[in-house]
């Protein structure tokens, strides 16, 4: 697989920055929504790269480091979940995507965005199904954002040990519902995601 198919393509077709772009946390009830947008060097193979949902936890971080030594380029831009409650969170997402790419020092002239769907960028754009796991730059991008979010959650969790954070990050699983069934909502939780919950 040229894990830089995608990229060779953009510059191809006459433009010379390309930046991937990747976000993290769409689904879970708590926290915010965050974003990445990756400058690589063209070629430079990240040993170990993959899509952020098929590494570990610790190659995640130790790809993190990596990717953040080698980027031309990168920013990471998150939107609060109060933010995801009055637009709604696809809207967020385009949100912190924007704001990822408008971070960039080094103005990227195409942005290649994992989905199907446009945040509507101030540059050219391509959207890529499953792009995660077929553009390098988006890759390091799902890392870059993945592994943010969980540290966010992580210091969530010591500011609301009682919900658990660390061991679920915010997701709907079990133990999150247990915890909110005994200690309510807190200031963190998304009431969007919340409403057929908070209705029975």
């Amino acid at each position: 697989m040229n894990w830089f198919e995608y990229e060779h393509n953009a510059i191809a077709n006459g433009f010379n920055v390309v930046c991937g772009v990747d976000e993290a946390g769409r689904g879970p009830l708590a926290g915010p929504v965050f974003a990445a947008a990756v400058i690589l060097p063209i070629d430079k193979t990240i040993d170990g790269l993959d899509d952020s949902k098929k590494l570990t936890e610790k190659k995640r971080d130790i790809l993190f480091d990596k990717i953040i030594e080698e980027a031309v380029d990168y920013c990471i831009a998150s939107v609060d979940e109060k933010t995801i409650d009055d637009i709604n969170i696809l809207q967020a997402t385009f949100l912190a995507m924007r704001n990822a790419v408008n971070g960039l020092k080094v103005k990227p002239d195409i942005a290649l965005i994992d989905g199907n769907q446009s945040p509507h960028l101030s540059i050219a754009e391509k959207t890529i199904i499953k792009g995660d796991s077929l553009s390098a730059s988006i890759a390091a991008a799902s890392i870059l954002a993945k592994v943010s979010r969980d540290r966010f959650l992580l210091e969530l969790d010591k500011e609301y040990p009682q919900y658990c954070f660390a061991k679920h990050k915010g997701y709907g699983t079990k133990l999150h519902y247990e915890m909110l069934d005994k200690y309510g909502v807190s200031p963190v939780h998304r009431l969007s995601f919340l409403k057929k919950y908070l209705g029975k």
